[in-house]
C-alpha cells in the first residue's frame, strides 16, 4: 500500500484547505483511515479518523474547525480544515489501518501565518 498526500500550503489564520490522501491497492473500502499531524519538536497525533462505515472520530483539539470524508471510488479520503490558527501548523500525514497494520504516507506541510 502506498498513500500519497497533498493539499498542504501556506495559509493565512482563519482560512482553509482540503487535504486529500490517495491510497493504492484495492483495499481502501475496508481499511479505517486517519489524519495526523507532527509540529517540530512535538509527537505525532491523531486529529481525525474514519472507518469502513464511515464512523468518524476528531480530536478535541480541531472539533468543530475539521471534517473528514472518504470516497471510496477513487480510494482517497479528504481532510477539510477550516477558521485555520496558527497552532495548526504542522506536517500532516495520512494513515491507513489495515487488518490491524499501519500504513503511512509522505505527509504535506500546512503553515498558518499572515
Amino acid at each position: 500500500v502506498q498513500l500519497q498526500a497533498s493539499g498542504g500550503g501556506l495559509v493565512q489564520p482563519g482560512g482553509s484547505l482540503r487535504l486529500s490522501c490517495t491510497a493504492s491497492g484495492n483495499s481502501f473500502s475496508i481499511a479505517m483511515m486517519g489524519w495526523y499531524r507532527q509540529a517540530p519538536g512535538k509527537q505525532r497525533d491523531l486529529i481525525a479518523r474514519i472507518t469502513s462505515l464511515n464512523t468518524t472520530y476528531y480530536a478535541n483539539s480541531v472539533k468543530g474547525r475539521v471534517t473528514i470524508s472518504r470516497d471510496n471510488a477513487k480510494s482517497t479520503v479528504y481532510l477539510q480544515l477550516n477558521s485555520l490558527k496558527p497552532e495548526d501548523t504542522a506536517v500532516y500525514y495520512c494513515n491507513m489501518n489495515l487488518y490491524a497494520r499501519d500504513y503511512w504516507g509522505e505527509g504535506t506541510q500546512v503553515t498558518v501565518s499572515s
